[in-house]
């Protein structure tokens, strides 16, 4: 990301008011205290506070057109590491509900593990800010339905941290994913379609995420506020496996690889196939049976939407020769190759996809939509959280993607809405 050219926060501001006159022509310099909350100037700089600074949350603190003011850790080393880098004045803060009241910060990055993102998210816009979070967007199907109503009740502007619907290689594609969306609206591949995602399409599912059945209670080192670094996962012993960057193996804070890479390899699916608004209606698992506390492997997971398509997640790597898209005229492989004749040419002759609004800053200060926000995020995140439930349950479930339920599955539900640890609520 571009360095922030401005971290100094020495911005030119006007303290006061000079009449009528003075407002029109200092409009884009006024402070947003004077205006009222939730004015923003189009020339503001946009202020931030990033919540988790020991791994992904070090990518949020420099970006053109901000500047951090806050950070918030519950390991004191974090803190102390992450304030070595900034300015200074900066505030160091250990619960995150005092850097959500911060009257100066607009936007509040959310980079924990996931079970504290349904939680931080919602509070934050209901604190009036505009967030951009970590993927998974949530560990569960009901924590995305709750933020996605604070988001929207609070018109707030949301931010999912995975851009490959709109920028950069799609990993094994050679490709942005621009004309691999505008191949199947071109209806050449004909419909419905299968989309396979494996190592042999350009994915690595990343196994080595995997949880230990063989943990012993072990002494809190002093920086770390476990009780808080919990919140409102089931309380266990502490043990180093548990957090930090091995957290990702243990079903309370994540969900393995499935849960680690799934919104980056599986959001631009459902943007490709049009499933923007909708969710499969059944997913079929193929796995050992699971732990019940360590995430473990799978075989395979295949999700059907209600017209046919399906995505297959081939854990194995087992379909050497697999398709990343097959539909029933034609195959797209590895490296954007399609064995229909003369493809490229006939492409350029369909309608590019929709713009997108992919600047975060200009959606911040404009109030637009972003390109991956609440509503489709969660979408995606859904799939997600379908294929984990289905893994931990070691069966195949139906799902009703208007209601967002299973059906007539009352185990897989209670993994839909899954009780929190008091005080913590969503």
């Amino acid at each position: 990301m571009e360095k922030d050219k401005n971290l100094s926060g020495q911005t030119s501001r006007r303290n006061f008011l000079k009449g009528s006159a003075a407002v029109l022509a200092g409009f884009t310099i006024v402070p947003r205290h004077v205006l009222g909350k939730g004015f923003l100037a189009p020339s503001d700089q946009l202020t931030k506070g990033v919540i988790g600074v020991g791994g992904m949350g070090q990518g949020h603190l420099s970006y053109a057109g901000t500047r951090v003011v806050a950070i918030c850790d519950v390991d004191q080393n974090h803190l102390k590491s992450t304030l070595a880098k900034l300015p200074g004045g900066v505030k160091a803060l250990t619960d995150y509900r005092e850097l959500i009241q911060l009257p100066e910060v607009d936007i509040v990055h959310i980079a924990t593990p996931p079970h504290w993102h349904g939680i931080m998210g919602a509070d934050a816009a209901r604190a009036g800010k505009d967030i951009w979070a970590e993927k998974p967007m949530t560990r569960t199907i009901g924590e995305g339905k709750r933020l996605v109503e604070a988001v929207q009740q609070h018109g707030r502007i949301f931010r999912l941290n995975t851009w490959f619907r709109f920028d950069s290689n799609f990993y094994g594609m050679n490709t942005t994913v621009k004309p691999i969306k505008k191949l199947v609206d071109s209806g050449m591949l004909g419909w419905p379609l299968k989309v396979t995602v494996s190592r042999h399409t350009g994915f690595d599912w990343k196994f080595f995420w995997v949880g230990r059945t063989d943990l012993k209670p072990e002494p809190v080192p002093a920086e770390l506020d476990y009780e808080k670094w919990l919140g409102p996962a089931p309380y266990k012993p502490y043990n180093k496996h548990r957090v930090h960057g091995t957290f990702r193996g243990y079903w309370d804070y994540d969900g393995g690889g499935l849960g680690d890479m799934g919104q980056h390899y599986l959001d631009p699916v459902q943007y490709i196939l049009g499933k923007d608004h909708t969710s499969p209606i059944s997913v079929e698992v193929d796995a050992p049976q699971q732990h019940t506390d360590a995430v473990g492997t799978w075989r395979r997971i295949e999700y059907t939407y209600e017209d046919g398509c399906k995505i297959i997640l081939d854990g194995e790597g087992k379909d050497t020769e697999a398709a990343y898209i097959e539909g029933p005229n034609g195959k797209v492989y590895n490296g954007f190759r399609c064995d229909i004749p003369d493809f490229e040419k006939k492409l350029a002759s369909f309608p590019d996809p929709d713009p997108q609004v992919t600047d975060f800053v200009e959606a911040v200060k404009k109030r637009q939509k972003f390109a991956l926000n609440e509503e489709n995020g969660h979408r995606s995140c859904t799939i997600v959280n379908m294929g984990l439930a289905a893994l931990r349950l070691n069966r195949s479930l139906k799902f009703d993607p208007v209601k967002q339920l299973f059906i007539d599955d009352d185990g897989a539900n209670r993994l839909i809405d899954q009780p929190m640890r008091a005080p913590y609520t969503l």
